[in-house]
Order: structure tokens, then C-alpha cells, then sequence
């Protein structure tokens, strides 16, 4: 079970810190998104922390868990938090996220949906970007913004 499961034991829906790692993958000018199953809306592949993990190890597990893609390694490139990511999941959880982004190098594998956080998988332009969930609307407009997504 989760660190974030096991802490909803406690607290119930109540607001709670949550710390994580988003990853960013980019193919032939489109970025990687997923569509969550638990809001309905795309998001970026990424998840908390569990203990005793390095925001590296946590993107690279999450990449996995969600895609089934893999990646040599992570370059850094930005550290989110403050009242643009709070959210409020449909249940009624709500989270304080502070999310580490990182750019996957060299990716590999077969793109397929491994996990029941995900209903689909699919590489976006830009001009092409569907709904967005809120923390991820944040993150790929820093990503456009700073070039990264061009």
C-alpha cells in the first residue's frame, strides 16, 4: 500500500502534503500524456514518493508503472508547489502537491497502459493538447514557456 493510502487511513479526505515526481517525455515534438481514470482529464505520467525513495527513483517507477516505458536517466527542470497545486480529487481528497519535473533521457520500451491510473496513453503537440488536469495545465505551459515543449 502507498505512503499517501496509508496516511488517508488517518486523515480521511482532509488537505495533506504530498510530494512527487512528474515526468516529461517527448517523441518527435509531442509530449507524452495520460488519461487519468480517476478525474477524466490528461495528464503527465508522474506519482508521489513512497519512503525511503529519491524523487529520481520515484520518476522512474512512476514512468514504468504508468507507461511501461523506461529512461537512462532524468535531467531536472523545475520544482513546483504553493496554491496552484492543490487539488481536490473527485472522492474528496485533497492534496498539496510539491512536484519535481523531469525531462526522461533516452526512452524505452513499448508505450502500453500497465496500471488503472491510466485509461489511455498518446503524444500531443502543442497546438494539439487536450483537457487538462490543473497541476499538469501548470507544468506544460512552464514547459512551452521555457521552450522545452516547442
Amino acid at each position: 500500500m502507498s505512503y499517501i493510502s496509508e496516511m488517508r487511513k488517518h486523515i480521511g479526505h482532509a488537505p495533506m502534503l504530498s510530494v512527487g515526481a512528474t515526468v516529461a517525455v517527448l517523441k518527435d515534438g509531442k509530449l507524452l500524456l495520460n488519461l487519468r481514470s480517476d478525474t477524466g482529464t490528461w495528464g503527465i505520467p508522474g506519482g508521489a514518493i513512497e519512503l525511503g525513495e529519491t524523487l529520481e527513483q520515484t520518476a522512474a517507477r512512476e514512468l514504468k508503472e504508468e507507461t511501461n516505458l523506461s529512461a537512462e536517466g532524468f535531467t531536472f527542470l523545475h520544482l513546483f508547489s504553493g496554491k496552484d497545486f492543490y487539488f481536490k480529487y473527485p472522492n474528496g481528497d485533497e492534496l498539496y502537491s510539491v512536484v519535481a519535473l523531469f525531462l526522461a533521457d533516452n526512452v524505452a520500451g513499448e508505450l502500453a497502459v500497465t496500471d488503472r491510473e491510466s485509461r489511455e496513453l498518446r503524444y500531443f503537440r502543442k497546438e494539439e493538447l487536450p483537457k487538462l488536469e490543473s497541476r499538469a495545465k501548470t507544468i506544460v505551459n512552464w514547459l512551452i514557456d521555457n521552450q522545452v515543449l516547442l
